[in-house]
């Protein structure tokens, strides 16, 4: 890319950002620490709850089909009967996935996450089986190896709820994911959903390809255009899809990779300081008053714009400039300005078109009501214990809090490629 036009790009994202109420008077002013890292993490998960718990729980008791919603962006060109069901369940799992993952306690949340954790079981169940009145579509449409790459993600997520299937539902997840290999989709960042689920195939001891895994490694990096940033493609896109799919995808496929001996772990912790220094901008990004600029196409995807951020923080790899403490809070306020009211959710609790409210004119036309639950992916660090670092630190106020009140912050520098 032109340095010129990657120069004016970061700049407009910054600029874009500075959602600010208040002039600067000159004279600091206090950034007051309203919540415990305690009552963030219990609004996170009713948060999480409230969004997930349609899908799982009508998944689970086979009603899905007939109770979800089925709206649809206009000049939408998918069969949202075939394609909506599997989409709702893929990325609601992904982002679920960390926070199940961990193991039951007696607390008010542990009781609440074991009795999710059985119902996600039994939803994943129904999904795959032929007999189901839920039984969802691997099969035909390119659509699948899209929201097929989400649930293998959740499984890489959480690998203790790929053991609790039983044997012949595995069975059955892996001939559905081999069943996508009579297709393709586009050249950009679809091909890491091909890649991640033949890494997944390999990680649960199953045949994979090769050439799936490599050429997304090779073709990401690529168009890797430095500081953070990777090219959707061949030509860059001013969006969020570096943290939609491509960080994440690329850490997950990796420590697969690595962990099989198939690749060096050079090529992980390369990926991973990429995925921290997008992070560390992301955070950035995120205003003084818990606002962030919806840039580019699938705006409505909400909170996975903050899915690297996230995962860099569940991973325990956040640059020494991001506190825990402050990406908790930064993040807490962005949930709290799209979750804490209803303008996101239909009457009957389905996420609706848009980014803080109903607004189905910004869908893209690819976009429906299960394609919207990718907005769980921002919540990952859930899947941190409570006695995290991450949840126990007081409160902290984020880059942008410490810039708008006059109060000292760091200088932000490019780390190049």
């Amino acid at each position: 890319m032109n340095n010129f036009k990657y120069a004016f790009l970061i700049g407009f994202v910054f600029l874009t950002t500075s959602a600010v109420t208040h002039a600067q008077t000159g004279k600091k002013k206090k950034v007051n620490a309203i919540t415990s890292g305690a009552q963030d993490r219990a609004f996170w998960v009713k948060t999480l709850y409230k969004i997930a718990y349609p899908v799982i729980h009508n998944l689970a008791g086979n009603t899905l089909k007939k109770n979800m919603a089925t709206e649809v962006a206009p000049h939408y060109y998918n069969n949202v009967r075939e394609v909506g069901y599997t989409e709702a369940l893929g990325r609601t799992f992904a982002g679920i996935a960390p926070w199940l993952s961990l193991s039951d306690d007696e607390t008010e949340e542990g009781k609440l996450r074991a009795k999710f954790k059985a119902e996600t079981i039994q939803a994943l169940s129904n999904a795959v089986d032929p007999l189901s009145a839920d039984y969802i579509n691997f099969r035909t449409d390119a659509q699948p190896i899209v929201d097929a790459a989400y649930v293998v993600q959740g499984f890489l997520r959480a690998p203790n709820l790929w053991k609790a299937l039983n044997e012949t539902t595995q069975k059955r997840y892996i001939a559905e994911i081999k069943s996508l290999r009579n297709r393709t989709g586009a050249y950009n960042n679809w091909l890491l959903f091909t890649a991640i689920e033949e890494a997944w195939l390999l990680s649960v001891g199953e045949d994979y390809e090769p050439y799936r895994t490599m050429t997304a490694i090779n073709k990401l990096n690529e168009w890797y255009v430095g500081d953070g940033w990777y090219s959707d493609g061949s030509s860059f896109s001013t969006d969020y899809y570096n943290s939609y799919v491509i960080h994440p995808m690329m850490i997950d496929i990796l420590k697969v990779m690595v962990a099989k001996k198939k690749m060096a772990e050079l090529q992980l912790t390369k990926a991973t300081e990429r995925a921290a220094r997008y992070a560390q901008i992301t955070e950035r990004m995120i205003s003084s008053t818990g606002e962030y600029p919806p840039l580019g196409r699938s705006v409505t995807y909400r909170t996975a714009a903050f899915q690297t951020l996230g995962q860099i923080a569940l991973d325990g790899k956040l640059p020494k400039e991001l506190s825990p403490a402050q990406v908790r809070c930064a993040l807490t306020k962005v949930f709290e300005n799209m979750y804490a009211g209803n303008q996101n959710f239909d009457e009957q609790g389905w996420l609706v078109l848009g980014f803080n409210g109903h607004q189905p004119e910004i869908a893209d036309p690819y976009t429906c009501t299960g394609s919207l639950y990718m907005a769980t992916l921002g919540f990952l660090p859930l899947g941190l214990p409570a006695d995290n670092v991450f949840w126990t630190a007081a409160a902290a106020p984020w880059t942008a809090q410490k810039a708008w009140t006059g109060n000292a912050f760091l200088k932000d520098h490019s780390a190049g490629k």
